[in-house]
């Protein structure tokens, strides 16, 4: 996939000749330079305001979280990053592994997100909340049927369960704290009776589980709430619910999206400062609005819709770990015939 290469406040063009540009020659104070596996639409408003306020100009180049990660290896030293910004804890646990991001020592940081939304190590710390949790259609299921994520193995939703591809960090995730909750053997006796619930091959995104259960295919699917929110947005009758597993115990599952200075960064106070800056409470509001997420900072109200669903007691696990057994969950999805 060939990546979208984007300057704030400057043409597309002068920014494919400077990225080419060895990072010495990038170490500006004025400029940040940021790979990001998040969408443009939900990154460039924000940064678009911290220059407003700083004067600081943010360059940035959108792809994948697999390409930006054998990009910053590759390029090493040279690398014109100076912050990585992605998705779900798996990918940012991967990005500390192979050694292409530093500690940032922040305190500011360590005040405003929860232990267990950062690395161990304070490499990366999150920035948004995503809950992947129980969808259901409420003109078929009653919620008092619901419990857990483990008792949708039960042979009461034997073809009544629409879920995403194995191949998605997403469930590669959630399946990881389950093997940490509950060990190898018990997580796989989960993941049969789901392969066994199955009421459809699994689907390549979130929304597709969600309308196959407004369209009656299945009655209860698992997705990340924001899906479901970009939905309703748009269709407020929209016939799918969330319901909050799990509260007698572990809780909800949760993960992030973050970030983190990279190793080589030729500008790391700048790259440190702007993810300071979107941990503020003036930043974290419109951060977790712009795609119907939960803010990394417990102290920040939220979206309309998303408080419109209720609290929930989430999981407290560190969300690294959702990286550490991240290969193991997939393998164990595999065995069990889970595509």
């Amino acid at each position: 996939m060939r990546i979208k290469q984007v300057l704030t406040g400057l043409l597309a063009a002068p920014l494919a000749i400077a990225l080419a540009m060895p990072a010495t020659t990038l170490a500006d104070d004025d400029t940040i330079t940021v790979y990001s596996a998040r969408q443009e639409h939900l990154i460039k408003p924000l940064f678009d305001r911290f220059t407003e306020e700083t004067g600081i100009r943010v360059r940035y180049v959108t792809d994948s979280a697999g390409p930006l990660l054998a990009r910053l290896q590759q390029e090493g030293r040279r690398t014109p990053a100076d912050m990585l910004m992605t998705v779900d804890a798996g990918n940012l646990w991967q990005a500390a592994d192979r050694g292409v991001l530093r500690p940032i020592d922040s305190e500011p940081l360590r005040e405003a997100i929860p232990e267990h939304l950062r690395d161990p190590d304070d490499q990366w710390f999150g920035l948004s909340v995503r809950a992947r949790t129980i969808m259901y259609a409420p003109d078929r299921v009653d919620p008092e049927e619901l419990s857990t994520y483990e008792a949708l193995a039960d042979p009461e939703w034997e073809g009544r369960l629409c879920v995403r591809t194995s191949q998605h960090v997403y469930n590669q995730s959630l399946v990881a704290t389950m093997i940490s909750h509950h060990g190898e053997e018990r997580t796989r006796e989960v993941l049969e009776g789901w392969v066994n619930n199955f009421a459809d091959r699994p689907f390549s995104n979130d929304t597709s589980t969600l309308r196959a259960i407004a369209a009656g295919q299945c009655d209860v699917s698992i997705t990340n709430t924001y899906y479901l929110g970009r939905v309703l947005k748009d269709d407020p009758d929209f016939p799918v619910a969330p319901y909050w597993p799990n509260q007698d115990d572990v809780g909800v599952h949760v993960n992030v999206s973050g970030a983190g200075v990279t190793r080589h960064a030729g500008n790391p106070e700048g790259a440190q400062r702007l993810i300071e800056w979107l941990a503020s409470e003036a930043a974290q509001k419109d951060f977790a609005a712009l795609n119907m997420e939960y803010p990394a900072n417990p102290e920040i109200g939220l979206d309309p819709i998303v408080a419109d669903w209720g609290d929930f007691k989430a999981d407290n696990i560190n969300v690294s770990e959702a990286g550490r057994l991240q290969r193991q969950a997939a393998m164990l999805m595999d065995r069990v015939g889970w595509r």
